[in-house]
């Protein structure tokens, strides 16, 4: 069974106890393939996303002649382990102008920009498309470099600055190359991944600091990889920490729990927690200060302003979306870069809110939430724009006010396939939350367990 076009999920009738385990990262997952397809032996990845994103890049790779083999993960069904024949930078061989090798990468950002610098080592023509919003998403700064190295990138766009895009792969040779992070890190992610296969040096530049705590991952990541490119190393290990944007969704909805049973005067809230026991704290995730932003909110204590560059990096959506029942106004800040991500995000927050009688203001780039009424906010039918963290925000939500309405569910697939299952799973290992189908003309019946995985 599939996900209905619309979903409506009916809050919780008391203070829920849960420990619900979240997917891998899905940031930390792509670039582990990477790192494993460029060495010279077998790296097993454990915990590892298995999602729209991180298929999008398994098949690729396979594509490009790296063997991948997927095995369930006992642990997370949303996980999976993968073990990776490094090629040791030896892809299998581009086309021709008229007929490249094609790499399909969906909507996945980080699977179109690290693949558009790997395929650089290879040789031949290779051709990597997307979705219609993939082709509309910056690209520049990346196809800028790989000709600083002496690569030749034929792109789209009327600046050439956007996919499709056309690599001609010539092997690994020195050079050198400045990289803008000014709109996204996954450029210099890209570059800095390839950079030892590639006898690259990569000078990141235009630095932005909403992006480069990103970039201090891929560094991170690179430094703890198990399997070097001069070692030949058999039966490597490597464990990917779970995905704290995935995480915050539930994080998120504790601190409404508490926010929403305290208001009641309801004491089981004191006692019941949604906890998340696979919550990192390598400190290599920018989301992780998630969970001090939610203590800092239970305490009364949240700023008046919170970034997006120095404070929560993309679990600020899922804080956007809390606001309402804070205490105090947030004014939240540095969001230019969400309007250029899967969807126009700024743009769509404020628009579900406002749906929701959420007393919220658009100001330029920022969006300012004030604390709403008692009974203010109330259902309302959010239209996701096909972004899943979008839809995974409403959803927490709707866990607290009634009659919220998701479109396009199955959206959630790009990096949480069973979200809705682990609402709809019964406490301790969910939220046991009754989900309804919400489509337009259908009977409000509740959707069974085994059909929510997107």
């Amino acid at each position: 069974m599939t996900l209905p076009a619309a979903l409506e999920v009916v809050p919780l009738a008391a203070p829920v106890a849960s420990r619900i385990t979240v997917p891998g990262s899905k940031s930390e997952t792509n670039r582990a393939l990477i790192l494993a397809a460029l060495g010279e032996g077998t790296v097993t990845l454990h915990g590892a996303l298995w999602s729209d994103d991180t298929e999008v890049m398994v098949a690729c790779l396979r594509t490009l002649g790296v063997e991948v083999e997927v095995l369930p993960d006992e642990a997370e069904p949303s996980n999976r382990t993968f073990i990776v024949d490094g090629c040791g930078g030896e892809l299998a061989p581009g086309g021709t102008v008229a007929r490249p090798v094609e790499l399909y990468v969906g909507n996945a950002g980080t699977a179109a920009r690290f693949l558009t610098a790997l395929v650089a080592l290879g040789q031949g023509a290779y051709k990597l498309s997307g979705t219609p919003r993939m082709h509309e998403r910056p690209q520049g700064a990346l196809f800028e470099a790989l000709r600083q190295l002496g690569y030749r990138v034929d792109a789209g766009g009327p600046n050439g600055d956007r996919m499709p895009v056309v690599v001609h792969g010539d092997g690994a040779h020195p050079g050198a190359c400045e990289v803008s992070i000014a709109e996204s890190s996954q450029f210099a992610s890209a570059l800095l991944l390839c950079a030892a296969q590639g006898d690259w040096e990569v000078t990141v530049i235009g630095a932005n600091a909403d992006e480069s705590p990103y970039v201090v991952m891929t560094e991170q990541v690179i430094d703890a990889f198990p399997q070097t490119f001069l070692d030949d190393l058999e039966d490597a290990e490597y464990l990917i920490e779970g995905d704290t944007s995935s995480g915050s969704y539930f994080v998120g909805a504790q601190l409404l729990q508490a926010l929403v049973a305290a208001s009641a005067n309801d004491v089981r809230g004191e006692t019941a927690r949604i906890d998340v026991p696979n919550w990192p704290h390598s400190g290599w995730q920018f989301d992780e200060r998630f969970g001090a932003f939610c203590e800092a909110a239970l305490r009364g204590d949240v700023p008046s302003e919170v970034s997006r560059t120095t404070d929560l990096g993309d679990s600020i959506l899922t804080a956007i979306v809390c606001a309402p029942l804070l205490s105090k106004p947030v004014r939240f800040v540095g969001l230019e870069r969400l309007r250029v991500q899967e969807c126009d995000r700024v743009a769509a927050l404020h628009e579900g809110l406002t749906r929701c009688g959420a007393d919220i203001e658009m100001i330029g780039d920022d969006l300012l939430v004030r604390p709403s009424a008692p009974g203010a906010l109330h259902g309302a039918t959010i239209e996701t724009y096909d972004d899943h963290r979008i839809a995974m925000c409403f959803a927490m939500l709707g866990l607290f006010v009634p009659g919220i309405v998701i479109l396009n569910p199955a959206c959630v697939s790009k990096t949480f396939p069973n979200f809705f299952t682990k609402l709809a799973t019964p406490a301790p290992d969910g939220l046991g939350v009754t989900l309804l189908d919400g489509s337009e003309g259908a009977a409000k019946r509740p959707l069974a367990l085994d059909s929510l995985d997107a």
